[in-house]
């Protein structure tokens, strides 16, 4: 059951979804978290009808913060915090202990959309706990400080009721399990006290760190991508909010130097955005030989007319002529995005026509 709802979650594009509110609630932290989620959600849909009939604006972009405070109990991190914090955190640890704790944590949907880089970040930033059985590792009602992940030992969870009664153990989360999640998110008191029940060795990440990993990707990932998207003559009717969901939607993808990115003749739905490296568009000639007709380098693109064309096929083969690292959209993303394509793109209509009649 377990496994049949994880792939019912990650067809379903729901892991993506709740990260990319969680990151958006985390930057805007809106006194109205509801209606801040449902603005975001209708305007991921492409606009709709807010509950009392009225139209919602295109143009408008999802609520901003309120300058008041909210539950939230640690400071609101922005660009400014990321940016002058110093380096990261780098805690020392043998390759055996990396891979350990990267198993540990890759299952975990905080950690689960990171991208290699950001995971090692991640694991770098984590430090060693060893609580002695007895110790209180997290203390109900307590701040949210750092999160957790269990190395070896276990831990049991209790609860103190509403009467202020003794504490009742409620589970207990053993070796690979995780607690603490919402500390790196909200801060929020602690929903529980977590105790050794043994001897334990513990992983932990502290707030600050992992959100600067966190958020400091996506405002470095978002700030690249869309100088890019600005530059897709296809996407060039997308407003500055849409441009930024697009980059948050776009998957980075590697090749090494001689693999065929697409080829000719191909059914196709992924777009495709060259970050770093080279390669080599090719079509085949009457004669039956392939002829190079563009070389394509960092900023370009190719593969647009897939946003457009349901497993159309490819009008050329495409082949990495460096290693390359790349940014991907297939069409699927794209429009659990901002919705249909063909509605979206049909705005410019000049560059829809020119594309459609390519």
């Amino acid at each position: 059951m377990e496994a049949k709802l994880q792939t019912y979650l990650q067809e379903k594009g729901v892991e993506d979804l709740l990260k990319d509110i969680v990151v958006e609630l985390c930057k805007e932290t809106p006194d109205d978290v509801l209606g801040f989620v449902k603005s975001y959600v209708v305007k991921r849909q492409g606009g709709g009808d807010d509950d009392d009939g009225s139209d919602d604006d295109e143009d408008v972009a999802p609520p901003r913060r309120s300058s008041r405070r909210g539950a939230v109990s640690a400071d609101v991190m922005d660009v400014e915090d990321i940016e002058s914090g110093g380096p990261l955190k780098v805690i020392p640890k043998d390759e055996v202990t990396m891979v350990a704790l990267k198993k540990s944590v890759e299952a975990n949907i905080l950690f689960g959309h990171l991208e290699a880089s950001e995971l090692k970040s991640v694991l770098d930033a984590m430090f060693a706990v060893d609580p002695k059985a007895g110790d209180v590792v997290i203390q109900q009602g307590d701040e949210g400080d750092n999160f957790y992940v269990i190395d070896s030992g276990t831990t049991e969870v209790l609860i103190q009721g509403a009467d202020g009664g003794e504490p009742v153990v409620v589970s207990s989360i053993t070796d690979g399990g995780s607690f603490g999640e919402l500390a790196l998110i909200y801060g929020t008191p602690r929903a529980a006290t977590i105790r050794a029940k043994t001897d334990c060795h513990l992983w932990a990440i502290d707030r600050d760190t992992y959100r600067r990993i966190l958020m400091g990707a996506t405002i470095r990932k978002r700030k690249v991508y869309e100088e890019f998207l600005e530059k897709v003559t296809l996407l060039s009717s997308l407003d500055k909010w849409e441009r930024l969901s697009v980059a948050d939607a776009l998957e980075t993808c590697t090749f090494k130097a001689g693999d065929v990115i697409m080829k000719e003749g191909d059914a196709g739905d992924d777009f495709y955005i060259i970050e770093e490296g080279s390669a080599d568009v090719t079509i085949t000639g009457e004669d039956g030989n392939a002829q190079t007709v563009n070389t394509l380098k960092e900023a370009d693109y190719f593969g647009e007319l897939a946003l457009l064309e349901e497993g159309g096929k490819r009008h050329a083969t495409v082949t990495a002529t460096a290693d390359c690292r790349l940014a991907k959209l297939d069409r699927e993303r794209f429009e659990r995005v901002l919705g249909p394509c063909n509605e979206i793109l049909k705005r410019n209509a000049d560059n829809y026509k020119a594309f459609v009649k390519e």
